[in-house]
């Protein structure tokens, strides 16, 4: 069995990028540059977002945060959106998602510039994905591709199960998988809640990628020996014992599948770093698009 280390992965991938823009400061060129928008106090889109501005500064990127209060308005929000989109000194942006209930997210994420929107959610990036053509590819299926790649998993014609129809992971997921190209060319079943008999489909799986966001949901008997096993769940699952009252759990029953699987990823350590770390390559893309590289 071996662990598929996505710290490492994507500490290797900002080394990469941090020397890229090495060489364009010694050209004499301006660095990337990130911006991020995030609504409301929730904490774990805080530390989230503040991981993204630490690895900015590591590589190298300029990063702006621009942190709004609960109370921010749709329209407000909107305006905020259109300075970004003008903005030519800022190549990409996110806004950090769950919004607060009285803004539409659907409205929000359609009101970025495709050649902005790094985090690879709106529809023109999205239909040019699943059509095989360059566009920002949603981080953590990103992530999870390239992984698979560094690895040098061979996915060719194995059977491939993704748990989870999220726009964000699922939905695109299935499409990668699928595509032509390496790794790809995996037999895709997309499955969801409302699946029957679905331990019966992930026990025929080769690969098994869990959105599900249900701890611990996947087990030791629903997979089959020699299964590569990608966990894309993060559940803050509440613990007295420790410091932070709570631990951090993935959809895998990581003890069990573990001694079963070929490939896994760990939670934390596994797709978290990975979904970052493409996030800040897809910056690198929307410069290069616009600057001479």
């Amino acid at each position: 069995m071996t662990i598929l280390d996505g710290k490492q992965t994507a500490n290797d991938i900002k080394t990469e990028l941090a020397v890229r823009v090495d060489q364009l400061i010694l050209q004499g060129k301006r660095s990337p540059h990130l911006a991020a928008v995030l609504v409301g106090n929730d904490g774990a889109s805080l530390t989230y977002v503040g991981s993204k501005v630490r690895s900015c500064e590591r590589i190298g990127y300029e990063s702006t945060l621009i942190q709004l209060p609960e109370e921010t308005t749709e329209a407000e929000l909107l305006q905020q959106i259109d300075r970004l989109n003008a903005n030519a000194a800022v190549d990409g942006f996110i806004v950090q998602l769950p919004l607060p209930k009285h803004i539409d997210e659907e409205k929000v994420l359609m009101a970025i510039d495709p050649d902005k929107d790094v985090d690879g959610f709106h529809p023109t990036n999205f239909g040019k994905m699943a059509l095989d053509m360059e566009s920002f590819i949603p981080a953590t299926p990103y992530g999870i591709m390239e992984l698979l790649r560094r690895y040098q998993i061979d996915i060719s014609g194995k059977h491939a199960v993704v748990i989870g129809r999220s726009h964000i992971v699922g939905r695109p997921m299935s499409i990668l998988l699928s595509r032509k190209s390496s790794p790809g060319n995996a037999t895709v079943t997309l499955t969801h809640s409302r699946t029957k008999n679905l331990a019966a489909i992930t026990k025929e799986a080769d690969i098994v990628v869990s959105a599900l966001g249900v701890p611990n949901f996947l087990k030791g008997n629903m997979v089959k020996k020699g299964a590569i096993i990608i966990d894309v769940g993060i559940t803050r699952v509440p613990d007295s014992s420790h410091p932070k009252g709570y631990v951090i759990t993935g959809d895998v029953d990581y003890e069990r599948v573990k001694e079963k699987a070929s490939f896994i990823t760990p939670v934390p350590g596994g797709v978290g770093p990975m979904t970052i770390a493409m996030l800040l390559q897809n910056t690198y893309l929307a410069y290069s698009r616009h600057a001479d590289v």
